[in-house]
């Protein structure tokens, strides 16, 4: 396979993942909506970071342990259902005691519109789901043409997802801060908060019990 024919599939099945729905989505439009932009950037570069790590892993064959040790899959499985569930439930409970209404307050995190509050999230968002990992070992390789350098080329395809992630999260920020003066209303917030909480929380049922 030439480098530019792996450079390019891989852009095409990193670019359908990327625009399907799913927690990242949620957590980026969600922050975005309500009016917290520098951690709704924080949220993608945390996204991908973990992105990078998950790619340069792979390229080291570290990743390949999640596939081989049904043990480190587990922890991982769990730590990341935790945290989502955690997440979700902390959403969805402020919005009962009115805290939700609160612009400092973010749910999920209890942190103000910060740039670092957006990146821990983001990055843990992404590196407790082992999904993310088993998926980076069983494409990645696949799309590193025999004679280039391993890592090198894990990289630069990982780069190649990074790039396509940043975009896209672009479209989504807009799109939410377009949005964002009817969403910022006290029963718009509530109602997202809500619909966000439970959509993550659904997300951490499925990971706890998928196989």
């Amino acid at each position: 396979m030439a480098m530019s024919t792996a450079l390019w599939s891989f852009a095409l099945v990193v670019g359908l993942l990327t625009l399907t729905p799913g927690l990242d989505t949620a957590v980026i439009l969600r922050t975005a909506a309500l009016g917290r932009r520098t951690r709704a950037w924080g949220v993608v570069l945390g996204v991908q970071t973990g992105t990078l790590v998950w790619g340069a892993l792979t390229s080291l064959g570290v990743t390949a342990l999640l596939t081989a040790s049904q043990l480190a899959y587990e922890i991982l499985r769990w730590a990341g259902a935790a945290y989502l569930l955690w997440m979700a439930v902390r959403m969805v409970r402020d919005t009962f005691r009115g805290r939700g209404e609160a612009p400092e307050e973010v749910a999920g995190g209890g942190e103000a519109d910060t740039f670092s509050g957006g990146w821990r999230q983001g990055t843990l968002t992404n590196l407790l789901n082992p999904k993310v990992g088993v998926f980076y070992v069983a494409v990645l390789p696949q799309f590193i043409p025999a004679e280039a350098p391993h890592f090198t080329t894990g990289l630069l395809l990982t780069g190649v997802h990074i790039v396509l992630g940043t975009i896209w999260s672009t479209v989504l920020i807009a799109s939410a801060t377009a949005l964002g003066t009817w969403l910022r209303r006290p029963r718009s917030r509530r109602i997202l908060d809500r619909v966000t909480g439970t959509v993550i929380g659904a997300f951490a049922v499925r990971l706890a019990v998928s196989d």
